[in-house]
């Protein structure tokens, strides 16, 4: 039955992931009601975001959405960020990486009233001064906990005024390659729960090619209040934990 709930819970999570961020918020509570250590948790999420993440990618890149030749340099910094997020990650206790989290999605929210971008322009991902260390910080915190890890992409990748489905592409690349240096942290330390982590793996795919398809038909004017309105509800998820 545990398996079953994981599958479904993969699917929504992954899909709502695809599109604004925050799946993990679905269903790292539901991995940890259901008994799973809060590492081994964490660890199925990053080993099945790798490939569904890596599906999503593909699904957009297949159909011209967006090119390896602009966004090949994501890969090596985000694994770098993954990785160093997953070593940190022994060392800090499962409360403060509440408190990360909300400090990390207050900051997103607030910004995101400065500035009227609104996910309809057109310029090509560059690297500069805010792309590499933004991917690269929210590398590290994906790797630490992860959930809104997506959210805050789309924050970045907005104030840089990049379009909503290639943002959608860049978010699911870095996702995939901030995870897989998380998963090998966590693998390489048995963390990994392999039955249920297959299970959620099984959904996530199928959620993640969902969410990249509702993502080309949707307007990306609805897009930043849908994002503001998400990261109010990761907020009070976070808060409610620490309570």
């Amino acid at each position: 039955m545990e398996y079953i709930i994981l599958f479904f819970i993969g699917i929504f999570a992954t899909a709502i992931g695809t599109l604004i961020g925050g799946g993990g918020m679905v269903n790292l509570p539901v991995m940890l009601l259901l008994g799973m250590p809060v590492h081994s948790a964490i660890g199925a999420n990053k080993v099945s975001n790798t490939v569904s993440s890596f599906s999503s990618f593909y699904y957009l890149y297949r159909n011209k959405q967006i090119s390896m030749r602009e966004s090949w340099w994501i890969i090596p910094v985000s694994i770098g960020g993954g990785m160093t997020g997953g070593f940190i990650a022994s060392k800090i206790p499962a409360e403060n990486m509440n408190i990360i989290a909300l400090i990390l999605l207050t900051f997103a929210f607030l910004t995101s009233f400065r500035g009227k971008r609104d996910f309809s322009g057109t310029k090509p991902l560059t690297v500069n001064k805010v792309s590499v260390p933004g991917l690269y910080g929210i590398g590290i915190y994906d790797g630490l906990f992860g959930p809104g890890q997506g959210t805050l992409m789309f924050y970045l990748f907005g104030y840089l005024n990049i379009s909503y489905v290639k943002a959608v592409a860049l978010v699911r690349l870095a996702t995939f390659s901030s995870c897989i240096g998380a998963a090998a942290m966590y693998i390489s330390a048995g963390k990994i729960i392999w039955p249920m982590t297959f299970a959620l793996m099984a959904g996530s795919v199928t959620g993640a090619q969902l969410g990249v398809r509702i993502a080309e038909k949707l307007d990306p004017r609805y897009v930043k209040p849908i994002l503001r309105a998400a990261t109010v509800i990761l907020i009070v998820q976070v808060l409610v934990k620490m309570v």
